[in-house]
């Protein structure tokens, strides 16, 4: 249950937690190219959606190779979401996934008859 505003606090006990409004921008340079590398994704998606699946998995790839390397150049603090391990090892891993996804989309080979 909320208190009222006009309740007063005694001196000593610490104020009541008072609610942010929700920010609506990254708070780092991280979260912005967070969101860019989301919205190549978002493209990648829709590229594969609309049958050119080949692109848009090479899309989705180069964009987490993309985060690993904005990950490698970025001080913790400053990658924000891109920011889940050690620097070595959030990059080590985005190199991984996203060279595969190129690799695989390289290396299928097409299949007669459509799907």
């Amino acid at each position: 249950m909320t208190e009222p505003d006009h309740v007063e606090h005694l001196e000593g006990e610490p104020d009541p937690p008072v609610e942010e409004e929700g920010r609506r921008y990254p708070s780092t340079i991280g979260g912005a190219f967070y969101l860019l590398v989301l919205a190549v994704v978002t493209v990648g998606l829709v590229l594969v959606f609309f049958d050119e699946w080949r692109t848009g998995i090479r899309v989705m790839g180069g964009s987490l190779i993309f985060a690993a390397l904005v990950r490698l150049v970025l001080r913790t603090r400053d990658a924000g979401m891109l920011a889940v391990r050690h620097k070595v090892l959030d990059a080590f891993v985005l190199i991984l996934l996203g060279g595969a996804l190129i690799l695989l989309a390289g290396s299928i080979p097409d299949q007669p008859g459509g799907f």
